[in-house]
């Protein structure tokens, strides 16, 4: 995320330009200062302090190692980086940079996370049926996406939502459980999520409610600079 993703510099839509451009597709390769460690089954395959961190168009970051670095795991070259070859994120079992479990991705060194209460109108409606119109919310700013609102449960319909059993994970906010709208007859799925235990940085947001304008007809009064990217949701799964 953040540089190569979202309306990030290197993205395919980024929010500002370059004077003079710069050329489409680029990569962008630098160390990366922690060790870095996979565990497959209970063995180390890769132990580096030698880590060189990728950053491709489109995409979240990547790590490349020094081949030696490498044992008893498929690994390819990492053409962006000399000498240095790439694993498939899902061929081990768990990652750690410095004693930390890694999910999803590598965490992004330009990815930041802030949460500002705010006043700013939020209205959601689902099948007519409004579930929230207030201006009390948490603003979620969050490096190249777009500003997000969040909602504490006393100011929601929460007699029109159920949980849902849909869960993702992102690097940075942490495990997102998701609600369906149960409007008469009908249950609209994963109409929006929370993040009940979030990561450090977001403690703001616990228990807070977002809401998917892909599933619902949202109305949020934020500053834009173009299309948003979706609902709030990790790349590669629902942010």
């Amino acid at each position: 995320m953040s540089l190569t993703t979202g309306r990030g510099p290197f993205s395919a839509h980024p929010a500002g330009r370059f004077d003079p451009p710069v050329p489409g597709g680029v990569t962008y390769v630098e160390p990366f200062l922690r060790r870095v460690r996979a565990v497959t089954d209970g063995r180390v395959v890769i132990d580096s302090e030698r880590v060189q961190l990728v950053h491709r168009p489109g995409l979240p970051p990547t790590y490349a190692f020094p081949a030696g670095d490498v044992d008893g795991v498929a690994a390819e070259a990492e053409p962006a980086a000399a000498a240095c070859v790439r694993v498939d994120w899902d061929a081990v079992g768990q990652w750690y940079e410095e004693e930390e479990e890694v999910f999803g991705h590598p965490r992004n060194p330009y990815h930041r996370v802030e949460s500002i209460r705010a006043r700013r109108n939020l209205r959601v409606e689902v099948d007519g049926d409004v579930v929230v119109d207030t201006e009390d919310v948490t603003a979620v700013y969050e490096t190249s996406l777009m500003p997000k609102l969040y909602v504490g449960r006393d100011l929601v319909r929460m007699d029109l939502l159920v949980p849902s059993p849909s869960t993702t994970y992102c690097p940075y906010k942490g495990t997102a459980s998701y609600w369906s709208a149960a409007v008469g007859d009908r249950v609209v799925p994963d109409v929006a999520w929370s993040y009940e235990d979030p990561l450090p940085e977001c403690l703001p947001i616990a228990g807070l409610l977002a809401f998917d304008a892909s599933v619902a007809t949202v109305r949020e009064d934020v500053l834009t600079v173009g299309p948003t990217s979706g609902p709030d949701r990790p790349a590669g799964l629902p942010t």
